[in-house]
């Protein structure tokens, strides 16, 4: 490793972030408070105010679970590291209502070039791509959104200040302990005041890096996997070149002179990785300086000129794909997350989109456990999940990064086609557990362990065309769909489901009255934006699940008085497919349904699908069978 340089090659930062639930006083809770609030502590302490820290911060405190993060920074990141958001990405920034200052902000890029040139050959475009083509991978905003590291962190933390939290700076985490069953004893060094301090809570999150101090107090938790002697400087600036894709992502190989990866960048700016190891190119900190990776692009890209009107960042790092062995100790109350758990290259902007996805993953399964709604088992599908997706991330990096280390745009096109539907964000699908029940008769494009795939409807109560995969917003809801041709015709199937859902009778039903009493308990926080957004409107009926129905029927034959009670209640998530042709949004999410039949999907709460059923809707004993098949889906990791 470079000296002076952490394992992703970036300068070594103090540690990495954290963050402090607040009394409604004066936004700071003292630590003695803190540790005893309601006799508890904390729900969860988060070591590491990065990215993925402040995605499960920011998830739990919308939740109402009580979250302290402690970082060792002093302030936010200010400038490079991580720095590009895939098309998934960018649906969870939706759903969560903090997309728009970064859309506004950031480059976006669409097409992707690939130059190569040689001893007999100068540089020159051998092909160009469109960077997400529709037939290969269906996505709603089919571009990487460039936006740097503190841009995200800006975007949480005004989000978890509004929700009256603050992250606590200059805190370095030092060591953990669990004195007593149910919790964790958190020592660390605050920095400002040079001593030692200590809080409580029932989970700690290493969200803190890929030199994680939490990891490293994780028995059994090393990395596997290998560095490579493959080094890169990467430089943020303002360039001055003739080089005419310079607002295209760039591939850019020459034989002699080795590889750049140009990609351009919000401010009018340009990011450059620029390959360090060719030839006689030094890897030692001092040869390594930014005039010395500024000449070696300068080479690359000849005969195009380039020089830098300024810079913003330049960092140095090397190649290495390693995956910790374990995301959780043997309490599952110390888990760790992002760069904390796998580290790889940089070049196919996956980081930071595959950490905050952890983060996503593990947010709300702990708020369904720390609620006592789901059974600490719940827990240990987050290491199941997003270690194999860990390990697809390291197996898709390292033909990527070999492909660059060769010089071979082709073979590295090859490997971006053959991956481009994990790169989207998409692709990132999970095994059968107990949230993923494969289908037994699978047809249309949704898949459990899969995400939702974009369709249009029009919801029925405002006539206003809405993507449904992302009207319902992420607010910590399973999702059940209806699915019916005819809302009449299915009445009685619909009524009986509903009906028996909406009672103590079923695991939803129990389930249902216990979190409308622990969210009266622990109340979520209100904002303004929650105005906006009215999460009230998703919640009519139950807590924990938000109920829709689609319909294919024209809106002129349906009212809302012919649905169950349930679905009356629930009427902004009464849809029409009425906006889709060859297919219609039945058809993509489900293939053929039949006119009596009746499908429902369960979708987990970070819009994974988890099982679909159908029903032939006038068949006797069907709606039992539809219950009975709900209470073994929710009853299998639900405590109702």
């Amino acid at each position: 490793m470079v000296p002076g340089l952490n394992n992703e090659g970036f300068p070594h930062e103090p540690a990495t972030n954290g963050m402090n639930g607040t009394n409604g006083t004066n936004g700071h809770v003292h630590d003695e408070d803190t540790a005893m609030m309601n006799g508890d502590g904390d729900h969860v302490i988060i070591v590491g105010a990065g990215p993925a820290g402040l995605m499960l911060a920011s998830n739990l405190v919308r939740f109402g679970i009580k979250t302290k993060i402690i970082d060792d920074r002093p302030d936010k990141t200010s400038s490079g590291r991580a720095d590009g958001l895939q098309p998934k990405t960018i649906e969870t920034f939706k759903q969560l209502g903090l997309a728009d200052p970064l859309l506004r902000k950031g480059a976006r890029i669409y097409d992707i070039c690939f130059w190569s040139g040689s001893v007999a050959s100068p540089l020159r475009r051998i092909g160009r791509e469109i960077h997400y083509p529709p037939g290969v991978v269906d996505v709603q905003d089919p571009f990487i959104l460039l936006v740097h590291q503190g841009m995200v962190e800006e975007v949480f933390l005004d989000d978890l200040s509004i929700r009256g939290v603050e992250v606590m700076r200059n805190s370095e985490f030092a060591r953990y302990s669990t004195p007593e069953k149910d919790g964790v004893e958190v020592e660390y060094n605050d920095l400002g005041s040079d001593s030692v301090k200590t809080i409580k809570g029932r989970y700690v999150i290493g969200c803190d890096g890929a030199h994680s101090r939490v990891r490293k107090s994780m028995l059994g938790s090393e990395f596997e996997g290998e560095n490579t002697t493959s080094a890169w400087g990467v430089l943020d600036g303002v360039v001055d070149t003739d080089f005419p894709d310079l607002w295209s992502k760039a591939v850019i190989s020459s034989e002699k002179e080795g590889s750049i990866l140009c990609i351009p960048r919000e401010k009018n700016m340009t990011r450059l990785y620029i390959e360090l190891h060719v030839g006689s190119a030094p890897l030692s900190n001092e040869a390594a300086t930014e005039e010395f990776v500024m000449q070696r692009a300068k080479a690359i890209m000849a005969p195009f000129t380039l020089a830098w009107k300024t810079v913003e960042w330049f960092g140095i790092y090397k190649v290495g794909q390693r995956v910790a062995k374990r995301f959780s100790d043997d309490s599952e109350r110390i888990f760790i997350a992002g760069d904390a758990a796998h580290s790889h290259s940089p070049k196919a902007a996956q980081g930071m989109n595959v950490s905050m996805h952890d983060a996503f993953n593990l947010s709300w399964k702990l708020n369904l456990v720390i609620r006592g709604l789901a059974s600490p088992a719940l827990l240990t599908t987050y290491e199941q999940e997003r270690r194999k997706i860990a390990q697809d991330l390291i197996d898709f990096d390292y033909g990527h990064a070999n492909a660059f280390a060769a010089g071979d745009p082709k073979l590295l096109a090859e490997n971006f086609a053959k991956n481009i539907r994990f790169i989207s964000g998409v692709g990132a699908e999970y095994s059968n557990n107990i949230l993923n029940i494969p289908d037994k008769l699978p047809r249309g494009g949704l898949k459990p362990g899969c995400l939702l795939v974009p369709a249009k409807v029009s919801r029925y109560v405002d006539a206003n065309p809405v993507n449904l995969q992302l009207d319902i917003p992420m607010i910590g809801q399973f999702r059940l769909f209806f699915f019916t041709h005819n809302v009449k015709t299915a009445s009685a199937f619909l009524s009986h489901v509903c009906s028996e859902v909406s009672s103590p009778r079923t695991v939803l039903g129990r389930a249902s009255a216990a979190a409308a009493v622990s969210y009266s308990n622990l109340t979520q926080p209100s904002t303004e934006i929650d105005m906006y957004m009215q999460p009230s409107r998703y919640t009519p009926a139950s807590k924990l699940v938000t109920y829709a129905i689609v319909t294919t029927m024209p809106k002129a034959r349906v009212e809302i008085a012919d649905l169950p009670q349930l679905l009356q209640d629930s009427r902004w998530t009464f849809y029409l497919d009425n906006l889709m042709r060859m297919p219609s949004c039945t058809e993509k999410w489900l293939g053929p349904l039949m006119e009596s039949e009746v499908a429902i999907v369960n979708v987990r709460p970070d819009g994974y699908v988890g099982s679909i059923g159908r029903w032939k809707s006038h068949q006797m004993g069907s709606e039992v069978e539809a219950v009975r098949w709900l209470d073994s889906y929710y009853g299998a990791f639900l405590k109702a």
